[in-house]
């Protein structure tokens, strides 16, 4: 069984990431799958503030 509360944190952690950290990881990635990752991570959170964004703006 997985540790829930270490996955948990994690995602709090990744979640405060902007823009430019996002960018960061990307480029300093030492595999293509972690850039992979790092950019699904970024398209993720993009999202995320996109629709906040859109439903601040009813």
């Amino acid at each position: 069984m997985c540790d829930v509360k270490k996955y948990s944190d994690i995602y709090k952690e990744i979640a405060k990431l902007n823009p430019k950290d996002t960018l960061q990881l990307v480029l300093e990635s030492e595999t293509e799958e972690e850039k992979d990752f790092y950019e699904m991570v970024g398209d993720f959170l993009l999202q995320k503030k996109q629709k906040e964004v859109i439903e601040g703006s009813d």
